[in-house]
């Protein structure tokens, strides 16, 4: 499963793209007013720093409207993908730049009736927002599963993102699932590194090699 990371702060990315895990980046309006930087700078610069996939939102709420901002949004870079809104309208301008072979990620999906058109609209991503779900009452994996199912019964190539990750337990869930990809946010990224036996077990590993008194270097 590929591992995005959710966020617009740059000083945040450079760090956990150190790690060489980072397969690619979300970002969002908020997260750009959060991080108070320009829109179109931000884009850029990420796009610069993070070889993978790097999705930046439109605006706007109509069809051509989106066509003209994905548009400019796309010759950033060869690794930005549109974001589009699951509407009729994004929808629209997903099958457009299927058509031109630039990528898309329709977002705000909560069913897999919408998952189904954004498939049927040539959307290079789908995000189902399992954490919101799960805020309403309802089982937010359950979701990608059933994605999953429609997916591969009928062959479509729209990869899964599951968006809206709250814990590594969400993580863990996605991967069974069968999700293609996860967006993560930085805090939960840097939880899936631990567990109280990996750190105990190196102390004891640290401990003992110090009592032989040896050196490798």
């Amino acid at each position: 499963m590929q591992i995005f990371i959710d966020t617009a702060e740059i000083s945040l990315l450079k760090e956990l793209h150190e790690t060489g895990l980072v397969d690619g980046v979300t970002t969002n309006p908020s997260l750009i007013a959060k991080s108070g930087r320009n829109f179109l700078e931000a884009i850029k610069e990420i796009a610069e720093l993070i070889p993978g996939p790097i999705s930046a939102e439109v605006a706007a709420t109509d069809a051509p409207t989106m066509i003209k901002e994905g548009e400019k949004l796309s010759a950033i870079a060869s690794n930005v993908v549109v974001k589009l809104p699951l509407t009729f309208e994004g929808l629209k301008a997903c099958a457009h730049f299927a058509s031109q072979g630039i990528m898309t990620n329709v977002t705000l999906c909560f069913s897999v009736t919408q998952a189904l058109l954004a498939a049927k609209a040539g959307a290079t991503y789908v995000s189902p927002f399992v954490g919101r779900l799960d805020d309403m009452g309802f089982n937010g994996m359950e979701l990608i599963e059933e994605i999953r199912a429609v997916y591969d019964t009928y062959g479509y190539e729209t990869e899964i993102l599951a968006a809206s990750i709250r814990s590594d337990a969400h993580v863990k869930a996605a991967a069974l699932a069968g999700a293609d990809c996860a967006t993560i946010p930085p805090a939960v990224f840097k939880t899936l590194v631990k567990h109280p036996l990996t750190d105990k077990g190196l102390e004891q590993f640290v401990s003992d090699w110090k009592g032989t008194g040896q050196s490798i270097l």
